[in-house]
């Protein structure tokens, strides 16, 4: 048995997000968005070499090598699946495991409002998620495939860098597709996608302008795809991608994103009040017809105070959201005000004292 299976066991018993083996440190664990050091020997360079490579087939050994660094999941019975990275630096090679669940969970369990399955219901058009790296994307997008996958007889195609969750026969069929196992890249994957007969495409990182392209264009042309970035709101969504494209054709995608987008959910994970998990803050844009108007008019500077005036339609910010959480109790100050933007919100939960460091904090 590797002897990271033991480490495994231990994180997920401990509800550890991720496992991190670094050479001149015992192994380390994030939980509730901290490390946290486990009691255990200084892993060596030699040392950490050699657990890591346990993992490892011969195939995936050679591409460490030939590319010095690995992208792959790890499948540990009773336990779940890890999505191991392997990289190579200064000190020798480390590892870094994040933790998948072997139950998909369901939207309602994540936290994510009613809203979000009328936004499914969809049958073309571009949905995002997204959010910072280790905030849940992956996990928001497996429940979305599975809500599809337990509504509707659609064949859903996936194309994911490593395959995480695995989705069972349903009402819809799932075909996932994993770069460098099944497919070459995104855009392989996507230029075959249009010919298979998908009724939803979903793209587990859009993270170039040939992937991007290719994902407007499936929506455009009668597809639902669902994929994620790593953008911290909206607004910033939308510029980043219409900026991936050369400034003579951002014109044209203008047009094309305004008619395509039909949410942007961005989300980000608070530690809860009772130290016993994560919560989920959420930001929704809903593509209505004022959001598409910014978007085609270059305006899309405008696109948070529409938010504001969209909430009956199940728009929100993610200050909103921050400030609901800590109105019911679920998060502390201490954590809202480190996620916060606008920090002059928090007033009236704070002392007077601490009030008026906010507001100088605010003057500069």
């Amino acid at each position: 048995m590797p002897l990271l299976d033991k480490v495994f066991k231990a994180a997920a018993e401990m509800k550890a997000s991720d496992v991190h083996v670094v050479p001149g440190e015992p192994f380390m664990v994030r939980r509730l968005g901290k490390l946290v050091r486990l009691k255990s020997q200084v892993l060596t360079d030699a040392h950490t070499l050699k657990i890591v490579s346990e993992l490892l087939t011969d195939e995936q050994r050679q591409l460490l090598e030939q590319d010095q660094q690995l992208e792959f999941a790890y499948q540990l019975e009773n336990i779940g699946r890890f999505r191991g990275s392997i990289m190579l630096h200064n000190n020798g090679v480390s590892g870094v495991f994040r933790l998948i669940p072997e139950q998909i969970p369901s939207m309602q369990q994540l936290g994510l409002p009613a809203v979000v399955e009328p936004i499914l219901e969809n049958h073309q058009g571009i949905i995002l998620v997204t959010g910072a790296t280790g905030h849940g994307k992956t996990t928001t997008l497996a429940a979305m495939v599975d809500y599809i996958n337990s509504t509707r007889a659609h064949h859903i195609l996936t194309v994911e860098d490593p395959i995480e969750f695995i989705h069972p026969l349903k009402k819809g069929v799932v075909n996932q597709r994993e770069l460098g196992k099944s497919t070459l890249s995104y855009g392989n994957a996507l230029r075959g996608a249009l010919r298979q007969d998908p009724d939803v495409i979903v793209i587990g990182e859009l993270r170039d302008l040939d992937t991007i392209s290719l994902a407007v264009s499936a929506a455009e042309t009668g597809h639902l795809v669902i994929g994620t970035l790593s953008t911290s709101n909206a607004a910033k969504t939308v510029d980043r991608i219409i900026d991936s494209y050369p400034p003579g054709e951002q014109n044209q995608v203008r047009a094309m994103l305004s008619e395509a987008l039909k949410a942007v959910i961005t989300q980000r994970l608070i530690p809860a009040a009772n130290g016993k998990g994560m919560v989920l803050a959420l930001e929704i844009l809903i593509g209505n017809l004022s959001i598409a108007n910014l978007i085609r008019d270059c305006k899309t500077y405008q696109i948070q105070s529409t938010m504001q005036m969209g909430k009956t339609q199940g728009m929100r910010l993610m200050d909103e959201s921050i400030v609901e959480l800590l109105a019911s109790g679920t998060i502390t100050l201490e954590a809202a005000l480190a996620n916060v933007e606008n920090k002059a919100l928090l007033k009236r939960f704070m002392a007077p004292d601490e009030q008026v460091s906010v507001e100088e904090e605010v003057e500069e």
